[in-house]
This record gives structure tokens, C-alpha cells and sequence, in this order.
């Protein structure tokens, strides 16, 4: 399955270890939420990077105490028409101030690229090539937007208020 980050196709170096299988003692890897919620600490004393899959319907609550050891959190979109994937992603990034990988995981579409982007998500998992080919034409497609959130970007409205305040200095 193509990785999608930083706009670019990449090489996934996180390796899925599911549920009951030995967790290798070093590399980077995701594990389930039910299993690293278990016993945590082991896992996060790993030589590797440790990522977590979290599933949509859990609260994030429960993964903020471990935040600030996690290397990535993978959240889960299960179909395209459930969304609170995107809610856990801005409440990580905007809330809880997780500066991790963000990663798009399940039924990825290239039509909401943007908007799993500007909800705080850095790296998604397509099904398809095609997919991850288009994913660098979809962001550049738009340059402005009207909704703040947490991705940085700088609304229309405040682009027009210090277009003003550089224009009312210069006077």
C-alpha cells in the first residue's frame, strides 16, 4: 500500500505487528490500540520508533499520556462516509499538541486529501498509486482557505488584515 507524506510517495519504514505477534526488539512499528494500552511501557522502551493505530471509535483521551513518546499515531477511517477521524486528528494536533506523524489510515480517497490535511494529518496510506500520484496535484490545487485550523496555514481573512496593516504602516 503506497505512503503518502510530505506530499511524496515513500517508503513506509513502520512495520504492522498485529495482534499476538512478537514485537520485533527494534525497527519502527504500529500496534493496535487494545494491545499497546495493555502494557505500554515495554513497548515504548523498545530501541525502535512506536506508532499506535488508533481506532476512530475510542476516545484520544486515553493515548495523551503517551503522546510525547509516540513517533506517529495512525488514525482509522473505516468507510469514507465516517468522518471522526478527522475530529480525533485536529484534537490531537490542536488540543493535545501531538507535533508527531499524523498518519490517514483505512478508506483514504484522493477527494478529501485536503481536508484530512488541513485537519492536521502529515501522511496517509492510499490503496492505489494513482492515488499517491495525485496527492501532490490535489494540494496544490488550493492556496487560500476561510477556515482556521491547526495546519498553519494563514486564513483569507488574516491575509487580508496584514495586507492592510502593511499597507496602514507604509502610510
Amino acid at each position: 500500500m503506497p505512503l503518502v507524506k510530505n506530499g511524496r510517495i515513500t517508503t513506509d519504514l513502520f512495520v504492522h505487528v498485529a495482534d499476538g505477534a512478537e514485537l520485533p526488539g527494534d525497527g519502527a512499528v504500529f500496534i493496535p490500540a487494545a494491545r499497546f494500552l495493555e502494557d505500554p511501557e515495554p513497548i515504548l522502551k523498545r530501541a525502535g520508533k512506536t506508532g499506535v493505530i488508533w481506532p476512530n471509535n475510542r476516545a484520544v483521551d486515553d493515548l495523551v499520556p503517551y503522546l510525547g513518546r509516540l513517533a506517529a499515531v495512525a488514525l482509522v477511517f473505516p468507510t469514507f462516509r465516517d468522518g471522526r477521524a478527522y475530529s480525533q486528528a485536529r484534537l490531537l494536533r490542536e488540543r493535545h499538541g501531538y507535533d508527531g506523524e499524523l498518519r490517514a489510515t483505512g478508506q483514504v480517497l484522493r477527494d478529501q486529501f485536503v481536508f484530512m490535511s488541513r485537519a492536521g494529518f502529515d501522511a496517509f496510506e492510499v490503496k492505489k498509486d494513482a492515488d499517491a500520484d495525485a496527492f501532490a496535484e490535489t494540494m496544490k490545487r488550493y492556496s487560500v482557505f476561510y477556515q482556521p485550523t491547526g495546519d498553519g496555514r494563514v486564513t483569507a481573512l488574516n491575509r487580508r488584515m496584514q495586507l492592510r496593516h502593511s499597507e496602514s504602516a507604509g502610510q
